[in-house]
């Protein structure tokens, strides 16, 4: 519903019917780790560490990163809705408590508000390999506002970075390989098509297919297929990092990743955020040195053209219940 009336604060349905959008924000392994809370004057985002990756992510960098994208994903459904929101983020000591919102009644709801909107249903990860971005000069230009207006960085690599980078995914591929905790870690999240979260069967590629990419993540191999098998991934890799690198940063890196992935979905482009071969120091080395400009690397995005055939099934959410503590104002 739009903000209208002498409503100062959404409602309870509003606040729902946001969050049910919202929801389909990207996270690392489909955790979904956050919590929210409205107290019925603003809105309270806290980090759910009861699902952090405590051997790829035991800083919480990765899942800070998610709530962030969830926050950038919230704020695009409030505004959808007719409302403006204010960011206070890491607002108190409490180290879970990521961001406060506040509300006020939006004078409009723009038509480039709604596609972004619109741009979180029909987003979802591709990880085949991919013909290149179309209209990419066009594209590129407006991604790199978009990000530095959420307060991350956005560099561009070119084809010469391609094979390092492949080099460092494989390097951080190799490094797990034998690491019982990350790959028990791993099989619990992806390839078990659960209804509420993790990476489904039918997000996963083939061992050929990732080959086809090769910066891709190992996730549990579905099976043997080569679906796009005449394809030469194509896609341009991003890097979305940070000035620093502190929980301020990883969320504001969050925030970057939403609007871009949004602004790319909206323009008829295909992503893959690629987080893995920022889990391991030397592999997020070896991307800090192909930037130009000084950043910590927080996560690589690929983006492409996917043939017309290539929707896919959603992939699972929680329910809005699991995350949302609602309560009435005092």
């Amino acid at each position: 519903m739009d903000a209208i009336g002498t409503a100062r604060v959404p409602d309870h349905p509003t606040v729902q019917a946001a969050l049910s959008l919202a929801r389909r924000a990207p996270s690392v392994h489909n955790t979904q780790p956050w919590r929210w809370v409205f107290d019925g004057h603003r809105l309270h985002l806290h980090r759910d560490t009861s699902r952090q990756l405590f051997s790829a992510d035991p800083q919480g960098r990765q899942l800070i990163i998610s709530c962030g994208a969830i926050l950038d994903h919230t704020r695009i459904a409030f505004a959808a809705a007719g409302w403006d929101t204010e960011v206070v983020r890491l607002p108190d000591t409490v180290p879970d408590h990521l961001a406060t919102v506040d509300f006020a009644p939006a004078p409009a709801v723009s038509d480039t508000v709604r596609a972004r909107a619109a741009a979180i249903d029909q987003r979802y990860t591709d990880r085949l390999p991919m013909l290149p971005p179309r209209n990419w000069a066009r594209v590129e230009s407006g991604l790199h506002t978009t990000a530095t207006e959420r307060g991350g960085t956005l560099e561009v690599l070119g084809d010469s970075a391609r094979l390092r980078l492949a080099a460092a995914s494989a390097q951080s591929a190799a490094l797990r390989e034998y690491d019982p905790q990350y790959l028990n870690e791993l099989h619990w999240w992806a390839g078990n098509d659960s209804p509420a979260d993790g990476v489904p069967i039918s997000a996963l590629v083939s061992a050929a297919e990732l080959a086809q990419v090769g910066v891709g993540r190992a996730f549990p191999t579905a099976p043997p297929s080569l679906r796009r098998g005449e394809l030469t991934d194509s896609s341009r890799l991003l890097v979305i990092g940070s000035a620093g690198d502190s929980p301020l940063d990883w969320l504001r890196a969050g925030e970057a990743l939403s609007a871009v992935l949004l602004e790319c979905t909206a323009a008829g482009l295909a992503t893959c955020p690629l987080t893995h071969i920022t889990e391991v120091p030397v592999s997020r080395r070896t991307i800090a040195n192909l930037l130009h400009e000084p950043a910590a690397p927080q996560v690589v995005v690929r983006v492409g053209t996917a043939p017309t055939s290539a929707a896919q099934p959603p992939t699972p959410r929680r329910t809005v219940g699991d995350f949302l503590e609602l309560h009435r104002a005092a």
